[in-house]
């Protein structure tokens, strides 16, 4: 199947579930844990009220689609969180996203980690974070002039994130506050 396929494509479920394009091939994906939905929750909050404050042209989008530059034809992925700059405008596909977040839960971990690899062929992606569903921890992926990193940065208990792409930083543990991990 193709993105174009994909994206008027109907699933015939009627569970809610979110659905990605995988190499042409539409994916289910499990609903989140609560831990997961809390961090994702606090993050969307923090984000969110974050662009507000700095007056910032930039937004927040819960679940976006976005494709990579490789395979572009056959990939829709879907992260947990992304952030554009581009205007807002009525289309599937997240434009020019600067910022991907995934929350890595135990039963996703090899899905998570194949899509953070095609978010780093997107020319407008500049951060990607993921972040621990199980323990106060982050990974931290950062373009810079040379390319991306070897390996991420890793932050955790007691650490800040800072997110260049916006401008925001803060204490990790912020991101915990609902979610019962400690």
């Amino acid at each position: 199947m193709t993105v174009a396929e994909f994206l008027v494509w109907n699933s015939g479920d009627l569970s809610g579930t979110l659905w990605q394009l995988v190499d042409g091939v539409p994916m289910a994906m499990a609903p989140a844990s609560v831990p997961h939905g809390a961090i994702q929750s606090e993050l969307a909050r923090l984000i969110g009220n974050h662009l507000l404050a700095i007056g910032s042209r930039c937004r927040l989008i819960t679940a976006p689609g976005v494709v990579p530059k490789v395979r572009s034809a056959k990939n829709c992925r879907v992260p947990d969180l992304g952030v554009t700059c581009a205007p807002p405008h009525p289309v599937q596909i997240l434009p020019d996203p600067v910022l991907l977040i995934e929350i890595l839960s135990p039963s996703n971990r090899p899905e998570t980690w194949a899509n953070v690899w095609t978010y780093t062929t997107i020319p407008t992606v500049t951060e990607i974070l993921i972040v621990s569903s199980t323990r106060i921890a982050a990974d931290l992926l950062r373009r810079d002039a040379s390319g991306w990193p070897d390996e991420a940065e890793r932050v955790g208990p007691g650490g800040a994130l800072e997110l260049c792409s916006i401008g925001l930083r803060l204490p990790l543990a912020d991101l915990y506050r609902t979610s019962g991990v400690g």
